[in-house]
């Protein structure tokens, strides 16, 4: 398969993003409301470290992911999920901070359509893998396990 690097690079571009965020809210959440809204860090109910564990779990997700989705595609198509899950809620974000710094801005307008566009690409892919001749051998034959 001729896009399998791409695949791969962009699923690891993504656990180390997603991993990346979760272990700095949990870790720095005074770092990162540096970063974002450039104000102290006051999250009495913990919401940005609930925010935290949604992306660990995405982490996680796309973790499993890259170890099997070349024998189990549907992987992918999970993976896809996980992004189109998450196209609303930075632009969310964005609207009803009261406080944010040009990064924050930024960054919160480009990743929901960023969002938008892995879970079309792993989701197109997911139905190229399902739908190839090859493909369908290898799927009868895991089906088995």
């Amino acid at each position: 398969m001729q896009n399998k690097k791409r695949v791969y690079g962009l699923l690891l571009a993504l656990i180390f993003l997603d991993i990346t965020i979760a272990i700095g809210v949990f870790f720095f959440p005074e770092l990162w409301f540096k970063i974002f809204h450039g104000v102290p860090y006051i999250d009495p109910q913990g919401l940005l470290r609930r925010c935290g564990a949604n992306w660990a779990a995405f982490g996680l997700i796309q973790i499993l992911a890259c170890l099997k989705w070349e024998r189990k595609p549907y992987w992918l198509a999970i993976v896809a999920g996980v992004r189109f899950s998450d196209i609303f809620t930075d632009w969310t974000y964005l609207w009803f901070s009261s406080n944010i710094t040009m990064f924050g801005r930024i960054s919160l307008f480009v990743i929901s359509p960023l969002n938008f566009a892995f879970g079309l690409y792993f989701l197109n892919t997911y139905k190229k893998l399902v739908n190839s001749p090859s493909s369908q051998l290898k799927l009868d034959s895991s089906n088995r396990d």
